[in-house]
């Protein structure tokens, strides 16, 4: 496989971090004591890759639910202590972060601050110095491909120049709108043993490294 690479784009939860499955339980719990109960497959497919606003306006659509900012400081409560607790980097990612030879940031739905706490909860905060692009900086977040485009343009490179690794369906829709490269990351426990549609897909950062050597150091 080949391909002119001069910037790989990461999401972080659930790519950079194997994340989403605390989230999931964090938001499960916490609707719980409002009479709401989620599924996984509801949680995958209206939560994962979206903003908290989105999330806020899927809740109060879905269900009647406003959430009000009680509610998300109880919900930013429980996912700090689930993140202090139990947060892990990917397996694989430091590694392959340690020998990537081309540019590369983090593009993410979440708020600056839950990014910067969750990288510090796994380490992987030194790797991202400076290049960090969260949903806060654009008009419209992902499915739209505003966010992997300002990446791009503070990174000096073109979309054509750009791999997306992502882990949701508005995540990759995204990648694919702003016209770059994208790959579906399965390796978290989010998506284990879920099928996927998407042609590039790799479920462990080895597989990453075996198809693109030309964008990893020995």
């Amino acid at each position: 496989m080949t391909i002119e690479s001069s910037l790989v784009i990461f999401d972080c939860d659930g790519v950079l971090i194997d994340s989403e499955v605390l989230s999931m339980k964090s938001w499960q719990q916490l609707l719980e004591n409002y009479k709401v109960s989620i599924s996984a497959d509801y949680f995958i497919s209206n939560f994962l890759g979206k903003s908290m606003q989105h999330v806020e306006q899927q809740i109060q659509h879905d269900f009647g639910l406003t959430v009000t900012t009680q509610i998300k400081d109880e919900f930013h409560v429980l996912l700090n202590k689930s993140f202090a607790e139990n947060l892990m980097p990917t397996p694989g990612i430091i590694s392959l972060l340690t020998r990537l030879n081309v540019p590369y940031c983090l593009a993410t739905s979440s708020s600056a601050e839950r990014t910067e706490y969750a990288l510090s909860c796994t380490g992987l905060s030194q790797y991202f110095t400076g290049n960090i692009f969260t949903r806060s900086l654009v008009k419209h977040g992902k499915p739209a491909p505003d966010l992997f485009l300002y990446a791009a343009e503070k990174m000096g490179v073109t979309p054509k120049q750009c791999i997306v690794i992502e882990d949701s369906p508005a995540g990759i829709e995204a990648g694919i709108a702003a016209n770059m490269q994208v790959i579906h990351y399965t390796g978290g426990s989010h998506l284990k043993d879920m099928p996927t549609n998407h042609t590039t897909t790799f479920s462990h950062w080895d597989n990453f490294i075996q198809a693109y050597p030309m964008l990893v150091s020995d």
